[in-house]
């Protein structure tokens, strides 16, 4: 006996793309004796589909081909392959069906043998918190009067369960009483930094708990701000890990019983900098291929975030595809210049200088006689970021590469940004990396083997310039500038915003680990001013288990301040 976990990156919307993933996968299972593939939930469509499954159209070419994908492996005799996908509300009779009609569809798993769909699920616990929307969409299988999936495979009884389900007592323990011998679970679980450890640990106590082996086929891939990890696994009936696979790869897992014990191959668990890196190299890669944008352009200044980030999209596109810009102002110091050239040549990407001063003076001489009488202040800063937005998103207009924004969570979170300046791009690749955290990742990268260009293709070495870690952060906006001129330190600033925005702890609470007041009022203060410039930012990649973005939802105009 051997179960497939069919660990696969749909694309959402591409229905046939994605059967023919699932397809390959089923069949490549097949190959090596598998008589049990699951894929995961709603992989048939990519996840989340969002408002797609409020189209009628959508929910007709969803059943059209799940049926299709059926009839083709009707030649993979005594192979049941379980994949997740959504079902119209329609397609069950009577009261109940009338009484949920306010949403769209099951959140379904079926069941494919033998030509035809066999079997089908529909999931019981609908999360609605962080990320998940999923009562906006559907109902549950439990009000539904839909009752658990056991379906017998080689006279092995295996219970369906769809993610959520997993997480609560109910829906496995009715699964086992309807006869199931083992549980497989088809997940799509957006990835944030120690959920990878939390699914297991939650699992291997839903196994304990059944008495029964569990089976968890994880989605993998970037979908505008979430991204998924894999890293696919199965536990044994005393809930240890008997299989898992690579985190942030496709693959198929095959876990085979041998004798009355699950086996089969285990791959390491990364480190946080390791998996942090590895999401953000994923959400770009498929940010920018599912998409279709040639390649992406970066403004370079020298500085650690837009190092950082011209790193991952080197590992994420290839040299080939990315383009740094260099745009010195009259304040941009020489070692700015000097790094910038310095990593690019590193890295081997095109590489380019346009000096902004001439723009820069052109538009205070236009603007000197509505400035009569005024200092200068942040006016004449924010001018030279948005000189740079502009000129970074005119070579995107021409050459049809997106720009990536160089922002992090503690400048989004603060204000630390300038509208249509170092906000403007297409995507938002550190947006949730706290600054403590972007200093974390480029030591990380710096110990990892890397090709240098300069030194030779047979080389290695360190890919961000020493100096670019360890010189003060400045925006060069005004002569002798740094970061923490306007900022408590970043190690103060993050720990507070961590607690107040992604732990929702009061002020007073902040304030009574140790905090001092004027830190966390400020900081506190700032977050909440600057709600409107995070509404006009670009989407970014999400990795922590609170993002500004789909689970930040905050309003504009408020007066609470605790």
């Amino acid at each position: 006996m051997k179960i497939a976990l069919l660990q696969v990156n749909p694309t959402v919307g591409d229905l046939p793309g994605n059967a023919r993933l699932i397809e390959a996968r089923a069949r490549e299972a097949f190959a090596q004796g598998a008589c049990l593939a699951v894929a995961p939930e709603l992989a048939l469509t990519g996840y989340p589909p969002e408002d797609l499954l409020l189209r009628p159209a959508f929910m007709d070419a969803c059943d059209a081909e799940l049926h299709a994908l059926a009839t083709r492996l009707a030649d993979c005799a005594g192979l049941h392959l379980i994949l997740g996908h959504p079902r119209a509300i329609a397609d069950v009779a009577g009261e109940r069906s009338r009484s949920i009609a306010l949403q769209a569809a099951f959140n379904a798993a079926s069941v494919l043998s033998g030509g035809a769909v066999v079997g089908q699920y529909a999931k019981r616990e609908l999360p609605n918190y962080q990320v998940f929307d999923e009562r906006r969409y559907f109902a549950s299988g439990r009000d539904a009067g839909l009752g658990p999936l056991v379906v017998d495979v080689g006279g092995l009884r295996v219970g369906v369960l769809i993610c959520e389900d997993a997480w609560f007592d109910e829906p496995a323990a009715t699964s086992c009483d309807a006869g199931a011998e083992v549980l497989v679970v088809l997940n799509a679980s957006p990835f944030h930094l120690g959920k990878a450890d939390e699914r297991e640990r939650r699992m291997a106590d839903r196994a304990r708990a059944c008495g029964r082996a569990l089976f968890y086929a994880h989605l993998v891939g970037g979908q505008d701000e979430v991204v998924f990890d894999g890293a696919s696994f199965a536990v044994d009936p005393l809930g240890r890990v008997v299989a898992r696979a690579p985190s942030f790869e496709e693959s198929t897992l095959l876990v085979e019983l041998c004798g009355d014990a699950w086996a089969g191959p285990t791959a390491d668990v990364p480190s946080i900098e390791a998996l942090a890196w590895s999401a953000l190299v994923m959400g770009v890669r498929d940010y920018l291929g599912k998409n279709g944008f040639p390649g992406a352009i970066i403004g370079l200044s020298g500085g650690i975030d837009s190092a950082l980030v011209l790193a991952i999209a080197v590992d994420a596109l290839g040299a080939d595809r990315v383009r740094a810009v260099m745009m010195p102002s009259p304040y941009t110091a020489d070692i700015s210049w000097i790094d910038a050239r310095d990593m690019a040549t590193r890295l081997g990407v095109r590489y380019d200088e346009i000096a902004i001063d001439p723009m820069f003076q052109a538009f205070r001489a236009g603007l000197a006689p509505q400035f009569v009488g005024r200092a200068e202040d942040t006016t004449e800063e924010n001018l030279q970021a948005r000189i740079r937005g502009t000129l970074l998103m005119a070579l995107s207009n021409k050459t049809g590469a997106i720009v990536l924004t160089t922002g992090n969570k503690s400048e989004m979170a603060t204000g630390y940004c300038t509208l249509y300046g170092d906000m403007a791009g297409g995507f938002a690749v550190i947006k949730d990396v706290a600054k403590t955290l972007v200093y974390r990742l480029a030591e990380w990268k710096n110990r990892q083997p890397s090709p240098r260009v300069d030194l030779g293709a047979d080389a290695v070495g360190p890919v961000i310039p020493e100096r670019i870690i360890t010189r003060a952060p400045s925006a060069e906006l005004r002569p002798d500038q740094t970061d923490q001129d306007s900022l408590p330190p970043y190690e103060v600033l993050d720990a507070i915003l961590s607690r107040y925005m992604e732990d929702d702890q009061s002020i007073e609470q902040i304030v009574a680990a140790g905090f001092a007041r004027a830190d966390v009022e400020r900081v506190t203060r700032l977050i909440v001013i600057n709600e409107y410039k995070r509404r006009q930012s670009p989407v970014g990649i999400r990795i922590t288990h609170r993002a500004f973005g789909r689970d930040w939802r905050y309003p504009i105009t408020s007066k609470f301040r605790a």
